[in-house]
C-alpha cells in the first residue's frame, strides 16, 4: 500500500462495486472519494473525506485479492502496541476495508525533501523493526525452506527466461538450500516479518518531532514467522531508494544495540540478502513481462548491486559458483540491466 498522488477520477477506472452503501453504513456516506495511484498488485486504494476527517479505502478485489490477512495483521499488530492501522470497517467479501488515514508523508518522499533527516528517520525505522521483534511470533505461517525456495527461483523462471540466459535450474536450488539450511535453526521461535518493510511503506506520523514521531505500518498483509534479519534487508537494501553502505552498516550497529544479534547474524543478514534480492529481480521482470509495468526495470540494477555485495559473502559461496557458472558476464556487468 502506497501513499501517493491523487488521481483525477477520469483517470481512474470505475469504482467499486457497492462502495456507497459500504461507506453510508460505516457513517462516511456522501464523502469525497479521491482515487491514488496503485502499486504492483491488483489493489486499489482511496482518501476519503468527509467534514474535515479522512480515512483510507482499500479495495483488494476477490478472487485477485484477499484483503482478511490485512486485517488479522493489521490487528495483531496493533493488539502488539504497532502502528498499523485502525481498521474503522471492512466487508471482506467484496474486498473493502476501510481504515485509519495516515497522511501523506511516506519515509521515502518525506527524505527526498529531508535528505538531512536520513540518519534520523531510519534510526527511528530500526527501534520501530527492534520493538516488533521483542514481540512473541504472532500467529502466522512460517517463513521455511520451502517459500525460501519457491520465491528465490523466480529468478531463474523470470529474469534469466526473459534475459534468454540457459541456466541449470536444479543446481540453483539446490545451492540455495545448502547455504540456507544453516540458517532455519537459527530463526526458531521467529519474529513476525512483514517482508515489504522498506521507505514507501513506512509512514511519517509526525516526522518534525524532536524524536521522529511514530511510524504507521503498511503493507504487511503478506507477514509470516521467519528471520529477524529478512525485514532489515528489506529496509536497509532497499529496492526503491538508494541507502549507502555506510547508512547501511550504521543501521545494522544500530540495531545489535538494541537487539540479541549472534556471531551468525552477518551471515544470516547476507544469505535472506542475496535470497530477497535475486526474487526481487525476477519479480521486477515478471512485471514487465507478464503484466506491463516496464517501469520496474529500472529498479533492477539496484537490487543486483546488492545482490553481488551479498554474494561475496562466503556463507553464499554455493550460490555464487552458480552464478559464476551460468550469468554470463556482461549480464552482471550491467547488474541485470537492459531487458525491454
Amino acid at each position: 500500500m502506497r501513499r501517493e498522488l491523487a488521481k483525477p477520477l477520469a483517470m481512474s477506472k470505475a469504482m467499486p462495486k457497492g462502495l456507497d452503501e459500504f461507506l453510508a453504513q460505516a457513517g462516511w456516506g456522501g464523502a469525497v472519494i479521491e482515487p491514488l495511484a496503485g502499486d504492483a498488485s491488483f489493489r486499489r486504494y482511496f482518501r476519503i473525506r468527509d467534514s474535515g476527517r479522512t480515512a483510507m479505502l482499500m479495495d483488494a478485489p476477490p478472487p485477485e485479492e484477499d484483503p482478511k490477512p490485512f486485517i488479522d495483521v493489521g490487528s495483531w499488530l496493533h493488539d502488539q502496541g504497532l502502528r498499523a492501522p485502525v481498521i474503522h470497517a471492512a466487508r471482506a467479501e467484496q474486498g473493502l476495508v476501510l481504515i485509519e488515514d495516515f497522511g501523506a508523508d511516506r519515509m521515502r518522499d518525506w527524505l527526498d525533501l529531508h535528505p538531512g533527516e536520513e540518519l534520523r528517520v531510519y534510526r527511528k525505522a530500526i527501534e520501530t523493526l527492534a520493538a516488533l521483534h521483542r514481540c512473541p511470533p504472532g500467529p502466522f505461517a512460517p517463513y521455511d525452506m520451502e517459500v525460501y525456495l519457491r520465491e528465490v527461483m523466480l529468478f531463474p523462471d523470470w529474469f534469466c527466461a526473459v534475459a534468454g540466459i540457459a541456466v541449470d535450474a536444479q543446481g540453483y536450488a539446490a545451492a540455495w538450500e545448502e547455504v540456507l539450511a544453516p540458517m532455519l535453526p537459527r530463526q526458531q521461535p521467529g519474529v513476525t516479518v512483514l517482508r515489504d518493510y522498506h521507505a514507501e511503506n513506512i509512514m511519517l506520523l509526525d516526522p518534525a518531532s524532536s524524536d521522529g514521531g511514530d511510524q504507521g505500518l503498511i503493507d504487511f498483509q503478506d507477514a509470516l514467522v521467519g528471520h529477524r534479519a529478512y525485514d532489515l534487508v528489506s529496509l536497509l537494501q532497499d529496492a526503491r531508494r538508494d541507502v549507502s553502505p555506510e547508512l547501511e552498516a550504521q543501521m545494522l550497529a544500530h540495531y545489535a544495540s538494541l537487539a540479541e544479534c549472534d556471531e551468525h547474524f552477518a551471515a544470516d543478514y547476507a544469505r535472506l540478502g542475496a535470497q530477497r534480492n535475486a526474487k526481487i529481480v525476477g519479480i521486477f521482470a515478471r512485471l514487465w513481462k507478464r503484466d506491463g509495468k516496464p517501469r520496474y526495470l529500472s529498479m533492477i540494477p539496484r537490487v543486483w548491486a546488492a545482490m553481488e555485495r551479498d554474494l561475496a559473502h562466503r556463507a553464499l559461496a554455493p550460490v555464487a559458483r552458480w552464478f559464476d557458472a551460468n550469468v554470463p558476464g556482461d549480464i552482471r556487468a550491467k547488474r541485470g540491466g537492459g531487458l525491454g
